[in-house]
């Protein structure tokens, strides 16, 4: 899995990392209120659905041109001209990549119970995980053509009474899942969409090929 993850290589513009501890949630941790909906919750959390033979992750970030400048100097900036600088220098979108291999059926297996408690649970439910409850407010479906079936859904959440949407996709190449939780803190402080990893999802695609 680890010369099959996506790596800094494969894609132009963004960096690829392994990510650290806080980055990455705890199984044992995670608890569903709703328990067909578990699937969903540990594609949220980047947590496998099943049980995988071999796992891989990386944590991949793509800033904007204007995230890329920096921070400007404040102090000849009115008030709201420094509140869009501030937040133009969050739009970064982070994307959780997990690569899990499984045998026999396990991949397909895996996918369909995503699939079922995608459609089932669309309405929201809670969940908490790493200690931190939140609401899933509701799950939209998407559309991906990537590997030889797929999920994709926008996934609003709330906690502590700040909303923000994720944007979640796993699709099956064989017997392996690739799956892709992302969110950017810029259009989530500006309640606007942000768009699928599009260029992560293709160059893992590419690289299963």
């Amino acid at each position: 899995m680890e010369k099959l993850v996506v790596a800094s290589a494969d894609i132009e513009d963004h960096k690829v990392v392994e990510p650290g501890k806080d980055a990455v949630s705890d199984p044992g941790t995670l608890s569903v209120e709703q328990a067909g909906c578990e699937p969903v919750a540990q594609a949220l959390s980047s947590l496998p659905v099943g049980t995988p033979a071999a796992s891989a992750q990386r944590l991949v970030t793509q800033e904007s041109a204007a995230a890329a400048k920096g921070m400007p100097d404040l102090s000849e900036l009115t008030p709201e001209e420094a509140e869009d600088a501030m937040l133009d220098s969050l739009d970064i979108t982070r994307t959780m990549t997990s690569l899990r291999s499984y045998d026999a059926d396990g991949a397909e297996r895996a996918l369909t119970a995503l699939r079922e408690a995608g459609e089932k649970c669309a309405g929201g439910f809670t969940m908490s995980v790493d200690g931190e409850k939140q609401q899933i407010t509701g799950i939209t479906e998407e559309k991906l053509a990537a590997g030889e079936d797929a999920v994709a859904w926008t996934v609003g959440t709330k906690m502590d009474g700040t909303s923000a949407d994720t944007k979640v996709v796993v699709f099956r190449q064989g017997t392996t899942l690739a799956g892709f939780s992302s969110f950017n803190i810029a259009a989530i402080s500006r309640d606007e969409a942000f768009e699928q990893p599009t260029a992560v999802i293709k160059a893992q695609e590419a690289k299963l090929g």
